[in-house]
């Protein structure tokens, strides 16, 4: 039997859908008329709900709106919603195994589940209901997105990412993309358990920080690269000062000792911008022992470089690339963007001494993520840096399900760190660079 709102959707030529929606916005629309402004900011959340929910089954009585019990408890939810949090996005931030949120256009909302992306039947009223939720979330960390600005990176108060841009650089209206971060961060058994790397790894990167290796991470987007970081920064000694650097602040460190600096874009004038160069620059000023920036994009890998190579030992960061080769290349571009003009020979002779090791991750067609290599940085041969590969990982086959096949195993080469491991009170364990399957 249908309900009474597809009932009368029928009878009057309509979607149930686009029907429910015209519902929620006179309703909407009643619910602001009947709302004590002033009498709402001394409640406290549960209170302010409560008292939603009450007006609310008033106003669907007043107006006998033909509902159901299950469509009635949707409204009152979405609404509620509406007024207290971001509408229909609620319920996707409240689903702890979304991993993404990706708005395209107020009709079409997808998220990643698992590291696969799917269509939701979650929707927007329309282009001027997203915007409004858009506005909500930038407001909140003084940013602003309109015609003479639209774009904009923001993040949410759990420290998801935000990137919103719209129309007229976005031709099918607004979109939305928040990458999520969980509430409890990933610790290292958390990578184990997915399969993302092996015991012995995961032992070697935890004494490689340590013991104060200066660490590149490299990877594609949504590689899982910021998470890995996270993780492996938890491995800093609490008494340590720690400076994180990050473009939009995502990194969640459990230590206490840690100063956390955020850039800044331009304001509407066009003036006040703080690039990631000068907190890098200022960031030395701060006496700390470690460097954790979220990402080498431009200049500020100048002086990141020279920070690692001048007694910051231990200092982590990520940079985008498809191979440990190619960020290794990368950060030559990215020094010659700086403006300083270095033969490549001394340029290569400055990143090889100031990085130990590269760790490359990947995202495979199956949505896992995988650490596909782990290398040490040797050294020079003539004009070309010189590296050995501690593990890797290799793509055997694909599963009927699509799952992707695959092994680890160490090269068998025994990584120049392990001296400075042991010199530093710390034990490997036995057979740990066999190269044996799976180690």
């Amino acid at each position: 039997m249908a309900s009474p709102v597809t009932a009368t959707a029928i009878k009057n030529g309509t979607s149930p859908e686009s029907d429910y929606y015209a519902t929620k916005m006179k309703l909407h629309q009643k619910l602001f008329t009947r709302i004590d402004l002033n009498a709402i900011e001394s409640m406290s959340p549960e209170q302010l709900r409560n008292e939603l929910g009450v007006l609310l089954v008033a106003l669907i009585e007043e107006e006998a709106l033909p509902l159901n019990h299950q469509e009635r408890s949707r409204l009152i939810a979405d609404l509620k919603n509406e007024i207290m949090g971001l509408g229909p996005l609620e319920p996707l931030l409240a689903d702890p195994t979304i991993s993404e949120i990706m708005v395209n256009g107020y009709r079409n909302v997808y998220v990643e589940k698992s590291g696969r992306i799917e269509l939701t039947d979650i929707r927007f009223n329309d282009d001027a209901h997203l915007m409004k939720i858009i506005d909500k979330i930038v407001s909140r960390v003084g940013r602003r997105i309109d015609e003479s600005s639209p774009m904009v990176d923001a993040r949410l108060p759990d420290g998801s990412r935000v990137n919103a841009i719209i129309p007229p650089l976005a031709l099918d209206g607004p979109t939305l993309t928040i990458r999520r971060f969980s509430v409890v961060p990933l610790q290292m058994h958390d990578l184990i358990e997915k399969n993302t790397l092996t015991p012995a790894m995961a032992e070697l990167l935890a004494l490689m920080v340590k013991v104060k290796c200066n660490i590149i991470i490299s990877g594609g987007t949504g590689t899982g690269k910021t998470t890995l970081l996270n993780i492996l920064s938890g491995y800093i000694p609490s008494n340590e000062r720690i400076v994180t650097i990050e473009d939009t602040a995502e990194l969640q460190l459990q230590q206490s000792h840690v100063i956390r600096l955020e850039t800044r874009p331009t304001n509407i004038e066009g003036r006040g911008e703080i690039t990631m160069r000068a907190l890098v620059k200022n960031s030395l000023r701060m006496r700390p022992d470690r460097i954790v920036l979220g990402e080498v994009r431009s200049d500020e890998v100048i002086d990141m470089l020279q920070a690692m190579n001048t007694g910051h030992e231990g200092s982590l960061t990520t940079i985008h690339a498809n191979t440990p080769r190619d960020a290794m290349g990368r950060l030559e571009n990215l020094v010659g963007l700086g403006g300083l003009s270095l033969p490549s020979k001394a340029l290569r002779q400055l990143i090889s001494s100031s990085l130990q090791f590269i760790i490359q991750i990947a995202r495979l067609d199956d949505g896992s993520r995988k650490i596909t290599s782990i290398q040490e940085i040797t050294g020079m041969e003539g004009e070309v840096i010189t590296t050995q590969e501690i593990y890797s990982y290799k793509r055997t086959g694909t599963n009927p399900d699509g799952s992707v096949q695959g092994v680890f195993s160490a090269t068998g080469i025994r990584p120049k760190v392990s001296e400075k491991i042991r010199s530093y009170g710390y034990g490997l364990s036995d057979g740990m660079f066999e190269p044996n399957v799976n180690n």
